[in-house]
């Protein structure tokens, strides 16, 4: 038998997001991986590459309102003709930032908004948020840059992006203490804030869930075998499904009170066991990163 099923040509990977979300940042990162790199390309401009000869390369352009024909309906509008485009494999890259750190980020800098360019930048950075919801809906990955340095950007893109391969449906875990929010763009949440608490061991309270006699120590709970398990089992029976749908990127968040035991440890376990049944997996974890660049807070792991 034949196998008609249609070959992409054209390898597209679309970044955009409010401007100082790290966007240039991430179109580097791409360049240097191989890419061909197209920044700020008028939309109207767009589908003549389509119309082109395919590219040996994969493609990364970088869009946002700094677009000389930039509006959020004809961008989203051009997603939804590429993504129905049999020549085009697609993934959809929307960098996301706090409103407050967008603010710092211009202070630090100096620079005006572009949609506000006599006026404040949290005028402009609100304008933007507006106009950009509808293509942030639209995302395959939602990567939130708030708490992420530059290299730390970089390494996010490597991972998802840098075998030039288009992802079938890429997972990352992320650890967090629920006393700074729940991490936006999550797409499932567990709290782990039931199990056994290693911050009231004193000697485990400087360590974290990436060290086995933290492990052990929360292992001995009884009720965390069975937590292991039913989770492990319940994320592996929805990957296919989330899969079939046509889902590019879960993104699935643990939870507990100071984001340094508990969640680090149920984070690190899962990565392991979806690694080891071949799904493709990146795990962060918020707290420990901040850790490293300031002082610890007072917590209760």
């Amino acid at each position: 038998m034949t196998n008609t099923t249609p070959i992409s040509e054209h390898r597209i990977v679309l970044v955009t997001g409010p401007s100082g979300a790290g966007r240039s940042t991430a179109i580097h990162a791409f360049e240097d991986m191989g890419y061909e790199v197209i920044d700020n390309l008028p939309l109207s401009l767009v589908p003549r590459l389509i119309d082109g000869e395919s590219l040996e390369r994969p493609i990364a352009l970088g869009l946002d309102a700094r677009n000389r024909d930039f509006n959020t309906t004809a961008l989203v509008e051009l997603i939804d003709e590429l993504t129905r485009n049999p020549r085009v494999a697609l993934n959809v890259i929307y960098l996301d930032c706090a409103q407050g750190e967008l603010i710092r980020r211009y202070a630090q800098t100096r620079r005006r908004h572009p949609l506000a360019p006599d006026g404040t930048p949290l005028i402009g950075i609100s304008r933007e948020a507006e106009l950009l919801t509808p293509i942030r809906m639209r995302a395959d990955h939602l990567i939130e840059t708030t708490d992420m340095s530059p290299q730390d950007l970089r390494g996010e893109i490597v991972r998802w992006f840098g075998s030039h391969e288009v992802p079938g449906l890429a997972v990352s875990l992320q650890s967090f203490s629920y006393k700074r929010g729940i991490p936006r763009g999550v797409d499932m949440v567990f709290d782990c804030r039931f199990l056994r608490n290693p911050h009231w061991a004193p000697a485990l309270r400087e360590l974290d869930g990436r060290d086995q006699e933290v492990v052990d120590y929360i292992a001995a709970d009884q009720r965390f075998a069975d937590f292991m398990a039913k989770v492990s089992d319940l994320v592996l029976f929805l990957l296919p499904a989330q899969l079939d749908e046509g889902k590019a990127h879960l993104a699935i968040g643990f939870g507990c009170t100071g984001g340094q035991h508990r969640s680090v440890a149920v984070t690190e376990i899962l990565a392991m066991r979806l690694a080891e049944a071949g799904w493709p997996v990146a795990k962060r974890h918020r707290e420990l990163e901040r850790r490293a660049t300031v002082l610890p807070e007072v917590g209760t792991g």
